[in-house]
Order: C-alpha cells, then structure tokens, then sequence
C-alpha cells in the first residue's frame, strides 16, 4: 500500500553550504564533499570568493542576479547544484526560501555557525535571551516593539553608513547611551570588534560583513499590554480609545501566526496593537477614507510593524472575498446587516468576531445578530475625572455596546 507521506529522495540534488569568514578552512568535511560533487555552484560574489569558486564562462559559479531570484537555481533541478550562504542558511538566509518551494527530499543542509551565534559567543551573551533581528534591507523602525531598558539585541546591517544610521536612530528614540559592540568579519582574519555608544558613534571605516550588538539604555520602551496611549497614534479622533481598545484587544485574543481584518480602521491602532502584540501575526486594514488610511499605513510604519500589516481602500463588504482568511474579525464603525451577513458568510468556523457599536441603531443591529447567532453583549461605560470650577467631577464618555462571537 502506498504511503500518503512523500518518500525523501535518496540523493539530493541541491546541498546548501553555510560558510564563514573562515573560507575553506571552516568548512566540514561533508560541506567540502557538496561543493566538490557540484556541476553549478549558485552564492554571492563573496561567498563564491570566500571558497575559491570562479565565476565566467566554462566555471561552476554562479553569482545570484539583481534583482535576487530563485528561478536560476530552480532551472537546474535534477543536477547536483550547491548553494553559498552565510553562516546557517536557515537564520535569515536563503535555506528557508529555498524550503518553501522544493520538496524535502531535493535538498540538504550543512550549516556553519551564524553571525549570531558567533556574536554571543564573542559577547558572553546568552543568545536565547538575545533578540536578533536581520535589518539588511528593513527598516530600523522594526525595533521600536521590541526595545526596553536593559534588552540585548544582535542586529545584522548592511555596511558601514547603516551601522552610523542605526546609531543614530537609536539616539533620536531615547537610547542614546545604549552600549554597541560593532563586530566586523567574525570568524574570519578580518575579524574586529570596537565598542561605543550610540550617541558618540563616530566609526566611519566599519568593514562587512557587520553585525551591531545593542545594551539598549535609557527609554523605557512600549509597554506589551493591550492599550497603548493615545497620543502614539496620529489620528483625528477616529480613534478607539485606550480603555475601549484594551478590552477590545483582549476579546480579540491574538495568538501567534493568526490573522486579523480591521474593518474600518481610523487610525489603525485595533490592527497595530494586534501586530505587536503576538509574533508572526498578520492583519488587514479595510478603510474607505483616503487620508485614514494613508495615516493608519504611516502608523504602523512608525512602530515598525508595517511589513505585516496590508492596508485596503474600500468600503467594506467590497474587497473582503479578496483576503486572506482571518482568524479574527474587528468592525469598529460602520457596522451594518449587510457587513455582517457579508462577513459570517466568508470567514471559516472558529473565527472570532468583535463589533463596537457607538450608537442606538447599531446597538439595536447587534441585540438582533446577539439573538439570532449567540455570542456575549458587553456595555462598556467609563467616566474621567475632569476640572469643573476649582474642583473636579466625572465626565462620562460615550458608553460602547461590544458584541462579541466565535463563528
């Protein structure tokens, strides 16, 4: 009976050799034995330099073209190929890419220590209580989740002027005193390692491969509870408000991995909370208004979550069936028995839904969606002290009906 399961082949055709600053002399025994069994050998220049490959007519090397593709690779399938990345193919490198769209059995793995790992070891630094984050071509906004007093982070950079630029961007978010140690050509006969401050950093002639190791010092960072203040997001008052948006955030429950559609999103504070606050989550933004939307892109730009998140200019249900499915569901305006019908008909069993309804007619929609489909009504009303005369005195906010449910 044949198995359900793919049966790996017996000889990959493709190897991926991890290779330090080192060159050959790093290399196992099992890496050397790959790259000689090779008909076409695929890497950056650099790479391909490091392990004495050639590159030109008649030769095995083959620099990756610009822009980068895997298509080159791809067309030689069935030969014996290799490939050149940086120290672990699997750590920010070209392994996992490579892994999407080849079966198991095509390929094997044969890694050589990260920057990473050489980084901690070099720093003493427990490396699973160090963040590490690729920031070759990302932005430096991708730190703004993560940052706090006290946190430890190992940073790949591209070259010299982005160790200057990261620098000083952590300067101008408060963490100027920060301690870095910038690490040039580990593991190989360049290697050097220079310690200063974020702001006095003055290295101008930093070589690559570099790495930043940060002691971050100084701001206190954003907080990880759901209800972020308000004055963080550029809004024009389309704004959940904190309290309203920390009860919001704990009904919508985000997991890791999940998926959220923020329909009607303002200023994006429902989908930016979400991103931050669970890894690897992903969230779509429905907004019908031009400048909101522009504005809620420009948030989650500024707290660096904006390669996850996907603004969308229409007016929902329009353009829903085009999403990815979600895993939860926020309306925050604009509710209606046609949204969400429209919604309870696309997403799949299992995913929750969170609606906040501000006025009467809205609250009487979700009293009859309540009845019909079950789920929980919350009234949520809040008050704030506020001056009145010489004194001061409760001012109550406008109360919030959430119906909340799992389709």
């Amino acid at each position: 009976m044949a198995s359900s399961q793919s049966e790996p082949a017996s000889h990959p055709w493709l190897a991926i050799v991890g290779i330090g600053e080192d060159g050959p002399a790093g290399l196992s025994e099992a890496s050397r034995q790959a790259l000689d069994e090779a008909e076409i050998i695929f890497g950056g220049q650099r790479h391909l330099d490091l392990a004495g490959v050639d590159v030109g007519v008649g030769a095995r090397g083959r620099a990756w073209p610009s822009p980068f593709s895997l298509d080159p690779v791809l067309a030689e399938r069935g030969k014996p190929v290799a490939i050149l990345a940086s120290g672990d193919p699997f750590w920010h490198g070209v392994g996992g890419t490579l892994a999407q769209v080849l079966e198991p059995g095509e390929w094997v793995a044969h890694p050589a220590p990260s920057t990473f790992s050489l980084a901690a070891a070099r720093l003493g630094w427990r490396l699973e209580a160090t963040l590490c984050l690729g920031l070759h071509a990302a932005s430096f906004n991708r730190l703004h989740p993560l940052l706090v007093d006290g946190v430890r982070a190992i940073c790949l950079v591209r070259d010299s002027a982005a160790a200057t630029a990261l620098a000083g961007w952590l300067d101008a978010h408060g963490f100027g005193a920060s301690k870095l140690h910038v690490l040039e050509a580990l593991g190989g006969p360049r290697e050097c390692i220079r310690q200063t401050t974020a702001n006095a950093f003055s290295l101008r002639d930093v070589a690559s491969p570099v790495a930043v190791a940060i002691e971050a010092r100084g701001a206190s960072g954003l907080s990880r509870a759901s209800g972020l203040a308000d004055d963080l997001f550029d809004h024009d008052g389309q704004i959940t408000k904190r309290p309203v948006r920390a009860i919001t955030l704990s009904t919508l429950a985000p997991r890791p991995g999940e998926t959220l559609w923020d329909i009607g999103t303002g200023s994006g504070s429902i989908a930016i909370e979400w991103l931050i606050a669970a890894p690897d989550t992903k969230a779509f933004a429905v907004e019908d208004n031009g400048i909101r939307a522009t504005r809620a892109a420009a948030n989650a730009e500024r707290f660096g979550v904006d390669h996850r998140l996907s603004v969308i200019r229409a007016t929902a249900p329009d353009g829903l069936a085009d999403l990815a499915s979600p895993d939860a569901v926020f309306i925050g305006g604009g509710a209606s028995d046609t949204l969400l019908g429209a919604v309870w008909t696309l997403v799949p069993k299992g995913t929750r839904i969170v609606v906040n309804a501000v006025t009467l007619e809205t609250e009487a929609l979700l009293a009859r969606w309540s009845a019909e489909k079950g789920g929980m009504l919350l009234r949520i009303e809040l008050a704030e002290a506020r001056p009145l005369g010489t004194r001061h005195g409760w001012r109550a906010a406008m109360p919030i009906v959430q119906w909340s449910i799992t389709r």
